[in-house]
Order: structure tokens, then sequence, then C-alpha cells
């Protein structure tokens, strides 16, 4: 006899498709999230709407245990590593202490369309359930995976579309000329009533600071830790400063009141992956665009000392006036200091060649006491005082051989005409091998004859704009000597930094008693210690 088979129903206790409870009704636990891209204050005021819309509605349900309402500002929903309140959201959910999260639309949870299903499942699998109001979507339902996948692509194309509208927006404004500095992290400036950068001046006397510790001598290094060490805050207000903090405010050249717009640009608008500007899209220099924080003098200056001690051996300094003022005049390194008897009252400061030890051979220019120097100096430039009105003589024909540049101007238009000539003909090149059917050797050699050619005359546009900085360069290191000359009547009796830092480039050691201090007018003099 077959025994009748018996199926019993176990109905869920748990889930939007429960029809029967067991027991005691179970509360569901339910969360919302809410983000607004922007901190505007309209934005910021529906954020707080939202807030409190979730906060009442889910505690008006009896059904429902209100969790929190899980908040980001400001933040793009492109990508979700940087949504801390959205994070931590699933990773509750994943844990257990939520059962449903209610959010606005499939936008606000995300516009990455990956994102969007990789969340969701994640979530789906710890029997986690999104609701999404605006669609009326939930993720349980049968229906809800493909419902989302097509919101999150057209919310991800919505993305698409509008960050290709801000950068054209972006990229008109560089055309016209516009300057937007990101004020926040800039030193200096601050966004001024017309729009345009206004001077902050309590801040620019620290680049202005930077800028003249540079030129004295000092390292990016070194000026960071002289900063640390004061109490100046960073851009970004912060105690500690780094190396490369000072490097890119030397090197900026909207200190000097110009500014090259479009150095970098967004390479993906879903991972928001910047990339260096290297010629994929046009770069705009704006000259005269806002106010100018240091002279184009010294910002030339200061280019010109960046580039110089990049091309020498052993440059190190530390923070005395000496450092990178004192050369070898055997192989050309700089000297650096170090202290003999630093614990006794023998204590003396001597400066010997960093490179004297790392030849085959070593240098046979002896070190030098700090001393030495500093009663050899005054007795030096003694000398030129003692024949002051025969040393300023012929100096103005100088300074106006130094200061006419029209011979290099005159190269650079010739060789920007050749460069948009050769730019449009490589375009040309380009779009005829796009649209007809060329023989492919032909078009390599042809493309690489032009790529060479421009190449050759961006070369040349480099040399002659170094030429120009090196020549406005030995101006104004002329024209500071000879101000420091000609307002100098008395002898000088001691060592004096600020003439030290304004008259002398650099000091040869030669042999145990002679050196040769060479003026930041190029004048040299060799003299006996």
């Amino acid at each position: 006899m077959t025994v009748a088979r018996a199926v019993t129903v176990i109905p869920p206790t748990t889930g939007r498709f429960a029809t029967v409870t067991i027991g005691a009704p179970i509360m569901k636990r339910v969360a919302a999230y809410a983000r607004v891209s922007t901190d505007n204050d309209e934005q910021l005021s529906s954020f707080d709407a939202q807030m409190d819309y979730y906060t009442r509605h889910i505690k008006s349900n009896p059904a429902w245990t209100f969790v929190e309402v899980y908040t980001d500002a400001g933040i793009s929903a492109t990508s979700i590593k940087k949504r801390d309140g959205f994070n931590r959201m699933i990773s509750d959910g994943l844990d257990g202490k939520i059962d449903l999260i209610i959010t606005k639309s499939v936008s606000r949870f995300a516009r990455n369309t990956v994102d969007s299903l990789t969340t969701v499942r994640q979530l789906k699998e710890k029997g986690v359930e999104v609701y999404f109001e605006k669609e009326n979507i939930y993720t349980l339902d049968s229906k809800g995976e493909l419902l989302i996948t097509i919101m999150s692509s057209l919310a991800q194309e919505e993305s698409r579309s509008i960050s290709e509208n801000v950068t054209w927006g972006q990229r008109k404004r560089f055309a016209d000329g516009k300057v937007n500095l990101p004020y926040k992290q800039f030193l200096g400036y601050e966004k001024g009533g017309n729009g345009l950068p206004k001077i902050v001046e309590k801040e620019a006397v620290v680049v202005r600071l930077i800028c003249r510790l540079f030129l004295e001598g000092r390292t990016p290094a070194g000026i960071a830790r002289h900063l640390t060490t004061n109490k100046i805050l960073t851009p970004a207000g912060k105690e500690v400063w780094q190396q490369s903090t000072v490097l890119s405010i030397l090197k900026n050249e909207k200190y000097k009141g110009d500014a090259m717009l479009q150095k970098s640009f967004t390479v993906d608008f879903l991972t928001k992956k910047k990339k260096i500007n290297e010629g994929e899209i046009p770069q705009y220099y704006v000259e005269n665009s806002h106010p100018a924080i240091i002279t184009p003098e010294v910002f030339d200056l200061v280019q010109h000392e960046l580039k110089k001690r990049k091309n020498v051996k052993g440059y190190k300094t530390g923070g005395g006036c000496f450092s990178g003022r004192i050369v070898c005049g055997e192989c050309g390194s700089f000297y650096g200091s170090k202290v003999w008897h630093s614990t006794s009252k023998y204590r003396r400061v001597i400066w010997q060649c960093n490179s004297k030890f790392k030849n085959n051979e070593k240098c046979s220019t002896p070190h030098l006491y700090e001393d030495t120097l500093k009663q050899a100096f005054p007795d030096a430039f003694n000398s030129l005082l003692a024949n002051k009105e025969e040393i300023l003589q012929g100096y103005e024909a100088i300074i106006q051989a130094l200061t006419d540049t029209s011979k290099f101007d005159k190269e650079r238009v010739k060789l920007h005409s050749e460069m948009d000539v050769v730019t449009e003909l490589l375009q040309k090149c380009v779009e005829e091998n796009a649209h007809s059917a060329l023989d492919q050797a032909k078009y390599e050699e042809r493309y690489t004859t032009l790529a060479e050619r421009y190449e050759n005359v961006k070369k040349g546009l480099n040399e002659i704009n170094n030429k120009r900085l090196e020549r406005s360069a030995k101006r104004e290191s002329t024209l500071t000597f000879i101000k420091e000359l000609e307002q100098r009547d008395v002898l000088v009796s001691e060592f004096d930094e600020e003439l030290w830092n304004a008259t002398i480039e650099k000091v040869l050691v030669n042999s145990e008693d002679k050196v040769t201090f060479v003026f930041k007018d190029g004048m040299e003099l060799e003299w006996n210690i």
C-alpha cells in the first residue's frame, strides 16, 4: 500500500512577500540614504528636507524600526569611493543591522551602473532590500535588477552628459582667459567681488618669504622646515610643510599675475582621474590676468635659480647664508657645512666640498673656516668701494643691453608662426589618412617628418625662452648689485649677511690661501685669505 505524500507549507517569517507571520510580529529595521552633489545653499536646503522627510516617514510606520538617515553632502555619485555615509550604510547592511534601505532615486544611489548593481547584489545576498521611490523599484522583486540596470545606465549617461557640458564650459572660460583658483588650498588669494583673484596680504607675505629664502640659497626642503618651525600654516591649513608644496609655489606663474590654464584634464568622468596636459588638449596662457604677489622679475629669477641648481652637482643647503654659495674651484661641486668639536669649547663650523670623497681622485681643494670667510668678505667689498665711481661707469649701457630682448622677441614670433603652420599640416595629414586610402608607409614617413619638424621648432622656442630668462635674471642681479654699491658710502667694518646675500653670486675656492668672489653683476675678484 502506497502512503500518500504529505507536504507542509512553512511560510516565510520575514521579507516583503511574507503573507503569514508566526508568533510575535517582527519589526523591520529601516534606514534611508540622502545625498546632494554640491554644497550650495539651494542644494543644502533640499538635503535638510530629505533628512526630515525620511526620519518622519520611517518613524510613522508602526511596523518599522528607525535605524538612521545616512547622508553625503557635496559628493558626486559617479563613484562610491569617497562617499563615507554611503559606505557606512552598506557596511551596516552587510553586518545585519538593516533590513530595508529607502532612497529617492537610482541616480541618488549611484550614477555608475557597475557600482549600483554590485552594491545591490551584495545587499540582496544578505536579504537587505533597497527601495527606490521615484522609480518604484524594490530590489528583491523579480524584475528589480533589470529595472535597476536600465535606470542606472540612464543615470550614468546623464552623468556623462553633465560632465561633458561642465568640461565644455570650463574650456570656454579658459579660451576667454577667465581665471578661477582653488581658493581653499591656494596660498595668497581669495575670490574677489568681481570674480577675479584678490590678494590676501597676510598670506602673500609668506609667498614672498618663500621666494626670498630660495633666492638666498635655501632648498625647498630647507624652506619647508623653516616654515614648519615658525608655525606658519600651509595652503591647506596644516602645520607641517612638504617640500613639494614649496616647490609648487615657486613654480606657479599665477603669483606673478599670469595664468597658464588647463594644465591638467579629467580622463574619465566616472573615476575623476586627472592627467597632466602634455599637448592632448589646448592650453591658454593669460598675461596680467589678476593682481601679482611677486614681480615678474623675481619670478624669472626663481625659475632661473631652479634651472641652475638642477644642472649642478652636490647642491645641498642648510639654513645659513653660505649655503649654495661656496663652490669647489676644482670639480665645480658645492661646499657643505660640517661642525667640528660640536660639544666642546673648540666648536668650529667648516665648509668642505660635498663631492670631495665621491670621485676616484678626491678634490685637492681644502676645507674653509666660516670665520675666515666672514673676515675676508668685508675686506673684499671695501676694495670695490675704493673704486666705486670707476666701477659704476658704463653700467647704464650694460643694463640697456640686458633689457633689450627685441632680437629674441622677433625670433619667438617667427617660431610661433612656423609652429602654427606645422600643426595645421599635421592635422591635415591625419585627416587625409582618416578619410582616404593612403599608402601607410608613405603616410608614416610624411607624419614622422612633420612631427620631427614640430619638435625642432618647439626645442628652438624653449632655447629662446631660456636665453630670455637668463638675460632677465642677469639684469636683475646686476641691478641689485649696483643698488647696494651706490648706497654704500662708508666702509664695511664687519660681516653683513644682507650685504652678502645682495651682492655675492658665489665664492670659488681655489687653494688654501686663495678664493675668488664672484659678484652678482658677473665681476670676479681674486682674494687672498
